[in-house]
C-alpha cells in the first residue's frame, strides 16, 4: 500500500495524534497533551511530522481518519481537512472508529472486547466487538452499534448483550471504573479493564490500511461522522 497518513483525533484526552505508516509499519508519530485544542495544532504537527521523514503531502496514497465518536468541533475539523487532501491529492480515505482502534489494542484472548472512551458528561462511549476467529490479534467485527450512556446503563447494556460470554472492557481512561460501584459490577461479571493507549493514529493507521485491501474506502463526497451523541442544537431542537 506503500505511505500512509494517518490523521486521528483523540477526543478522550486533549491530545490528538498523527502518525505516518509504510505498508503497516508506523515511522513516525506525534502526539503531545497542551492545553491549546488539538484542531487548531493539526497542520503544525503534521508539517512537522512530513519534515522530520522527508516527506511531501503527495507522496501520500491513503488518508485514514478516526470518523467518531468524539467532540463535534474535533470531529468537524479532522474530517474536513482529510476531504480536502483527499480531493486535492486524488487519494483514496478509510473511516476507521476510534472504539475500534482501542478494541485491537485488547491484550485478552476473550471472545468479547468492550472498548471504552469518556464521552463527558457523566457518560461513556462504548460499543461490543466480537473477534471473528479464536485469539488475541484476531479479526474483530462491530456487533450491534456504538453507544454512548451513563457507567450504569453502560453495566447493563453490555451484561444484556454479553449473555455469559467471555468479555474484557478496554480504555484509556481505567480511572472510569475505578469507583466502589463500578468494582462490584465488574466483580459480579467476572470480567477486567485493560489500560490501552490513548494515542490512536497508529492503530487507526493499521486498521485503514486492512480496510483499504477488502476495498472499504469513502471519498470527499462519501465521508461522514458517527457522533453516536447528538448535538446540543439537535436536542434543544428536540424539546422546543
Amino acid at each position: 500500500m506503500g505511505l500512509v497518513l494517518v490523521l486521528a483525533l483523540d477526543t478522550s484526552s486533549p491530545s490528538g495524534s498523527l502518525a505516518i505508516l509504510r505498508d503497516e509499519k508506523v515511522i513516525g508519530v506525534v502526539s503531545s497533551t497542551t492545553a491549546e485544542v488539538y484542531s487548531s495544532r493539526m497542520f503544525r504537527e503534521l508539517e512537522f511530522l512530513l519534515g522530520e521523514l522527508a516527506l511531501k503531502m503527495d507522496q501520500i496514497e491513503l488518508f485514514a481518519v478516526a470518523a467518531g465518536p468524539g467532540s463535534f468541533t474535533g470531529l468537524r475539523v479532522g474530517l474536513t481537512a482529510v476531504k480536502g487532501w483527499a480531493e486535492v491529492y486524488g487519494k483514496p480515505i478509510a473511516a476507521v472508529s476510534a472504539l475500534e482502534a482501542l478494541a485491537v489494542q485488547a491484550r485478552s484472548s476473550a471472545g468479547l472486547v468492550v472498548p471504552v472512551l469518556d464521552a463527558r458528561r457523566g457518560q461513556v462511549y462504548f460499543g461490543i466487538y466480537r473477534r471473528m476467529a479464536g485469539g488475541v490479534g484476531s479479526p474483530l467485527a462491530l456487533d450491534g452499534e456504538e453507544y454512548v450512556m451513563t457507567p450504569a446503563e453502560f453495566f447493563e447494556a453490555v451484561r444484556s448483550r454479553a449473555t455469559g460470554a467471555e468479555f474484557v472492557i478496554v480504555t484509556p481512561a481505567p480511572e472510569l471504573f475505578a469507583s466502589e460501584s463500578s468494582r462490584v459490577q465488574i466483580a459480579a461479571m467476572k470480567t477486567s479493564v485493560e489500560s490501552a493507549s490513548e494515542v490512536l493514529a497508529p492503530f487507526i493507521g493499521q486498521l485503514g490500511i486492512q480496510r483499504a485491501q477488502r476495498g472499504d474506502l469513502a471519498d470527499a463526497l462519501t465521508l461522514d461522522a458517527n457522533y453516536v451523541r447528538r448535538t446540543d442544537a439537535e436536542l434543544h431542537w428536540k424539546e422546543s
